[in-house]
């Protein structure tokens, strides 16, 4: 059993801590993710032959499809892009060309690539950094301190302690003197990337004498000797792997552009934006500035709440092409109590901590958090069902007295229980009166 890579299981009890119920969707994901894993076992060349299996979600808004696949990239460390398909048209005609999603997915795998590298060379970057704020130092005080050597390791100390963080000093910062960004139009990014690295070759940088305290000074030379360290080929080579490999799209909202059968008329940004994703979703080659990305084994999702129309009105080819259907349900009231309370992120932890910085104590009881989840359901079932967004528009209602009025109640605590929900939204629930309630 690998240690290093979780188990389904596993990903399906992280997902838990940010996402309550759909049990289904969770078990799909983390098999889905678990496989990418698998098929990185298998030697070639049956691994090249081995497709992501591609997901799609059918819910209504609010229930956590983009939760889901949002918190599956953070376990996975892959790059990670959420897209709507509303943005996009087809080829000829006003919109996003969808070729932009794989551009957008490496400039992701480019920053987290970078990081990567920077993290690795940091404690080395930043000894360097000192050595260059204990020449400065050397250098301004050289009567006080004739054994160089001694002063070195004591100034170093204390740089390290932080015992000079406040200390001026004046150091020489290299500022690049020249810089171009190249932008090209869609499908010639090759070009662009050609022209962008012969003006890279023309760039060249000065010294800037800047004066700065030591901690400033420390961070802005440890970031310049980082970069001085880290090779941009070997990041751009990483970042194309990392997103051919493990890149992960989420397409949203993939419903609005199907047309059910029994509809009649021309709808140029339909069907044609689904026949433009389908090549992507087959495995294509995209040209970007950093070089060909290959979509084989990008992993997508795609999501809808397909109230008006059914996954059977796609066209078949890219139903073919999203083998992983996984049906999300409504969210239940208690289901709204446990995303009150439970998620390590919940919305009491955070108003709690949002009120906190006006010296303003709040206690959500249980049946306050239970009055509350109640509210939401019941506004949900009468009107539009916005799933847990509904919790967001409940709770800045219920808070409203006392987030304007802080002066009022700075220092106090205050129970949130279902009397003070009660006495607070009592004149807000009936649904004749449930426009306010709408996003």
């Amino acid at each position: 059993m690998n240690q290093t890579h979780p188990t389904p299981a596993q990903i399906v009890d992280k997902l838990g801590k940010f996402v309550i119920g759909q049990k289904k969707a969770k078990v799909a994901v983390s098999i889905a993710l678990r496989s990418r894993w698998r098929r990185l076992q298998v030697e070639e060349p049956l691994r090249h032959e081995i497709s992501p299996k591609n997901i799609l979600m059918v819910g209504p808004t609010g229930v956590g499809k983009t939760e889901i696949a949002r918190r599956l990239a953070d376990q996975s460390d892959s790059p990670f892009i959420k897209v709507e398909a509303t943005k996009f048209t087809e080829v000829g005609y006003v919109g996003r060309d969808v070729d932009s999603i794989i551009r957008d997915l490496i400039e992701v795998a480019m920053q987290m690539a970078r990081d990567e590298a920077e993290q690795q060379v940091m404690e080395k970057a930043e000894e360097m950094a000192i050595e260059r704020i204990l020449d400065v130092l050397n250098h301004s005080e050289p009567e006080e301190n004739k054994d160089q050597s001694e002063a070195r390791k004591i100034y170093k100390e204390k740089i390290i302690a932080g015992e000079l963080d406040e200390k001026m000093i004046e150091i020489d910062l290299h500022i690049p003197e020249f810089g171009v960004e190249i932008m090209a139009p869609a499908g010639m990014e090759e070009m662009s990337q050609q022209l962008q690295s012969m003006f890279n070759k023309m760039k060249t940088e000065k010294s800037q004498k800047k004066k700065l305290t030591v901690a400033d000074a420390l961070r802005y030379l440890t970031e310049e000797e980082a970069s001085k360290l880290i090779n941009e080929d070997d990041i751009r080579q990483n970042a194309i792997d990392n997103a051919e490999q493990k890149g992960i799209v989420f397409i949203d909202e993939i419903d609005k552009v199907v047309k059910s059968h029994n509809q009649h008329g021309a709808d140029v940004s339909r069907e044609g934006v689904q026949r433009d994703l389908l090549p992507m979703l087959e495995g294509t080659t995209v040209s970007t500035k950093y070089g060909h990305i290959n979509t084989d084994h990008i992993l997508f999702i795609a999501s809808g709440a397909f109230m008006s129309v059914s996954p059977k009105d796609m066209i078949s080819e890219l139903q073919g092409r999203l083998p992983i259907r996984v049906n999300l349900e409504s969210l239940s009231q208690n289901d709204f109590q446990q995303i009150l309370t439970e998620p390590s992120n919940s919305l009491t932890k955070q108003y709690t901590a949002l009120m906190q910085t006006e010296n303003i104590s709040l206690n959500f009881t249980s049946d306050g958090v239970e009055k509350i989840a109640h509210i939401a359901w019941k506004m949900n079932t009468e009107s539009d069902n916005i799933g847990a967004r509904r919790l967001h528009t409940v709770l800045e209602k219920l808070l409203e007295t006392i987030s304007y009025d802080i002066d009022q109640f700075a220092g106090e605590a205050i129970s949130i229980d279902a009397k003070f929900v009660q006495k607070h939204l009592s004149g807000d629930v009936p649904s004749e009166d449930s426009d306010k309630w709408l996003l």
